[in-house]
């Protein structure tokens, strides 16, 4: 059974949010949602993937929010309590979602950069 979460457990900003309509809609993708989970991890905590997806299972979530559907995975939702999905603008990098998630941990580093044998970084 796919359960609706009505509080607010993960988050997605108005702009990210119109990001992926826009997305949906240029890609006539109708009826799909927005699919975070867990990706990978490390000593700082997981990491995370997007896709859009039209498949839920009974161990999904799903989240209405800002006119979008975001599906979690019951293992993904409890790290990603009380993140926000964001849509930035980086000269550097592009244009790109980032999650933000106050659960992850943070890295200790030392002179030569991370102590937990790269999979973080860390900017000294």
């Amino acid at each position: 059974m796919v359960t609706e979460i009505q509080n607010e457990t993960i988050s997605i900003s108005q702009e990210a949010a119109q990001v992926v309509k826009n997305i949906i809609a240029d890609r006539k993708l109708e009826g799909y949602a927005l699919r975070v989970f867990v990706s990978g991890g490390g000593c700082c905590g997981a990491q995370f993937g997007m896709a859009l997806d039209n498949n839920t299972n009974e161990m999904d979530s799903v989240i209405e929010m800002n006119g979008i559907k975001l599906v979690v995975d019951k293992m993904s939702l409890e790290h990603l309590h009380g993140s926000s999905i964001e849509f930035i603008h980086d000269p550097e990098k592009g244009d790109g979602f980032v999650v933000n998630n106050p659960n992850k941990q943070s890295c200790d580093c030392d002179e030569g950069g991370s102590t937990c044998g790269g999979s973080c970084s860390c900017n000294n």
